[in-house]
C-alpha cells in the first residue's frame, strides 16, 4: 500500500468524486492498516495548529467507540451504519487535508517499522486503545486546550500504528500524557473557579439579606 498521503492526495484531489464524502469511501482506502489509518484521519482535523471547529465531539466518540474495540483484541473495527453513511463535504476534507498534508508526511519522512511488538501485540494494543480512549474523551470536553493537545497525542500514536513503528508510538504516548496532564489542569482550575464563584454569589447574597 502506498503512503497515507500519496494515498489521500490520489482520492481526494487526482481523482473526481462527488460533492459529499461518506465515512464508507474512508473505510474503503484503509486496507490492512485500517485501525490506524483512522485514528489519524479523524484526528488529524482537531490536531492542526488551526483546528477546524465542529469535528471534536463527532470524531472524539467515534475514535472511542474504535479505542475500545482495539483494545479487546479485534482485527477489523465495527462501525455503526449509520455513522459509515454520515457524509461531509468534500471542501471541507479538501480543506484540512491541505493543512494536514505536509504534516502527514514530515511523520512519514521518518517513520519506519522498529518496536513493532508495541503496534501488534495485544498488550501493546491494549496500552496504546487505552490512551486514545482517554484522549478521545478529553476531545469531547467542550473546554479550551482540552482538545488540540489530546488529538495530537493520537494522531501521532496512530501514526505509529499504522507504520508498525513502536517509537513513534512511545512519542504519541508522551504527547497523550501531556494531553491528560493539561485537561485535569483545566478541568480542576475550572471546578476551583466554579465553586469560587458560587462562595462569592452566596456571601453577596447573605449580605443583602443581612
Amino acid at each position: 500500500m502506498a503512503k497515507l498521503s500519496v494515498e489521500l492526495n490520489r482520492y481526494f484531489f487526482e481523482e473526481e468524486r462527488k460533492p459529499e464524502v461518506t465515512l464508507a469511501e474512508i473505510l474503503s482506502l484503509a486496507g490492512e492498516r485500517i485501525f490506524g489509518f483512522l485514528f489519524v484521519i479523524l484526528s488529524l482535523p482537531s490536531a492542526l495548529p488551526i483546528p477546524a471547529p465542529g469535528y471534536s465531539v463527532p470524531f472524539g466518540i467515534l475514535m472511542l467507540l474504535l479505542a475500545l474495540q482495539l483494545i479487546f483484541g479485534r482485527q477489523r473495527p465495527w462501525v455503526p451504519e449509520k455513522m459509515q453513511n454520515s457524509s461531509i463535504s468534500l471542501d471541507k476534507v479538501q480543506g484540512v487535508l491541505k493543512a494536514g498534508l505536509p504534516w502527514l508526511q514530515r511523520i512519514e519522512n521518518i517513520t519506519k517499522p522498529r518496536l513493532a511488538y508495541i503496534c501488534t501485540s495485544l498488550p501493546g494494543r491494549v496500552i496504546l486503545g487505552s490512551a486514545i480512549a482517554l484522549m478521545s474523551i478529553s476531545m469531547m470536553i467542550p473546554v479550551p486546550l482540552t482538545n488540540t493537545i489530546p488529538a495530537a497525542g493520537i494522531f501521532i500514536t496512530a501514526f505509529g500504528l499504522l507504520e508498525d513503528d513502536g517509537l513513534i508510538c512511545i512519542g504519541g504516548l508522551f504527547v497523550c500524557s501531556v494531553g491528560a496532564t493539561v485537561s485535569i489542569s483545566v478541568l480542576a482550575f475550572g471546578v476551583t473557579a466554579v465553586r469560587a464563584t458560587i462562595d462569592l454569589i452566596k456571601d453577596w447574597v447573605g449580605s443583602l439579606i443581612s
